[in-house]
């Protein structure tokens, strides 16, 4: 099966050349031109994350994907995810195969939990019912996936019986993958139901995540499903050299996770801490020649078949994401598809 290669973006409020703060309708903007540039140095994948806080600025993927699929003629275009424990898996269907006709086939829906919680207060669901929502509307999507009628029922949303939804796709299906954080029963879980599955490694030596890789291999095998193809989820950034890449996102990745410290109770995040996962972490970060390497090694020590790279951390410029994106599609990837080739040989 051939390596592909995406980027993913959640959004991330930025600033401009000076410093000053875009507002998010700018940035929305932004992230559509990013895509574009990303279709036309022939990236295989988009994926554009959901959150519900004012340091993101798309809340409605679906809608901004939808722009995007009218400017772009060959990437895949989906999400990074749709946090389907406290959304309707009838709308989102209803959403994707909107943008399925849009973009002419190029939909493909990632669901997960998401990693922030302010959806559940949001729209009025309660922590307490995590599991069984999404355990539910997972069941439920992967039948109107079928696109043929459905009978459902459940307790976290009124039953169908014989419901069919609208509208249906030229190619029959839309695909679905799930992203998963690294807990053993959501690995298996992506295997029973026979999904692909994006592994997110936002933290520590992507190696520690082999494990997770093998259960899933492993599960696959047991469950009849072998051979569904396994992506990974990383954060990084690509400039001229390494030092330059490190230190144009360290402010912002600082700012980033100094916020998210700050309401989940971690300490500060310190540079030494940032330059150790650049050097043995989770963070693709240096020039082509840097990221290249670390990205080949992470896919060969895991037996993966996609690569996203999350190319936005915090309020990086938009100038300095073109670059990154520019420098991971015309350098980063045929880097590292020449390692795999050779190491295959």
């Amino acid at each position: 099966m051939p390596i592909t290669f995406g980027l993913d973006t959640f959004g991330d409020m930025t600033l401009d050349d000076d410093g000053a703060p875009k507002p998010a309708g700018q940035v929305i903007r932004d992230l559509v031109e990013q895509a574009v540039l990303a279709d036309r140095l022939g990236i295989d994948h988009l994926s554009v994350g959901e959150h519900h806080r004012d340091d993101f600025a798309v809340s409605a993927p679906d809608v901004v994907l939808a722009g995007i699929a009218t400017q772009t003629e060959r990437i895949t275009l989906g999400t990074a995810v749709t946090v389907l424990s406290t959304d309707d898996p009838v709308r989102v269907y209803e959403r994707f195969a909107t943008l399925d006709g849009l973009s002419r086939g190029r939909a493909e829906i990632t669901a997960g939990r998401g990693s922030f919680t302010e959806s559940f207060a949001l729209f009025g669901y309660s922590l307490a019912d995590y599991d069984v929502l999404f355990e539910e509307r997972l069941a439920l999507l992967l039948q109107l996936l079928d696109e043929q009628p459905v009978t459902w029922s459940g307790e976290t949303r009124p039953p169908l019986r014989g419901q069919q939804v609208f509208p249906r796709t030229e190619r029959g299906r839309i695909p679905l993958r799930v992203g998963v954080g690294g807990t053993p029963q959501s690995v298996v879980r992506a295997a029973r139901l026979g999904l692909p599955m994006a592994l997110a490694i936002i933290g520590g030596d992507p190696a520690r995540f082999a494990p997770f890789a093998e259960l899933y291999r492993g599960a696959l095998e047991q469950y009849g499903h072998p051979g569904l193809p396994l992506a990974i989820h990383a954060p990084g950034h690509v400039a001229e050299t390494d030092e330059q890449a490190v230190e144009e996102l360290w402010p912002h990745y600082a700012t980033m996770f100094g916020r998210i410290g700050r309401e989940r109770g971690w300490p500060p995040r310190t540079k030494d801490q940032y330059l150790d996962e650049v050097r043995a972490g989770s963070l693709h970060v240096g020039s082509p020649e840097t990221v290249a390497a670390k990205v080949a090694r992470t896919i060969r020590g895991l037996g993966a078949q996609r690569f996203d790279l999350k190319y936005s951390n915090g309020p990086l410029p938009h100038s300095r994401l073109l670059r990154s994106i520019e420098l991971y599609a015309t350098e980063v990837v045929p880097r590292v598809r020449a390692a795999l080739g050779a190491s295959d040989q």
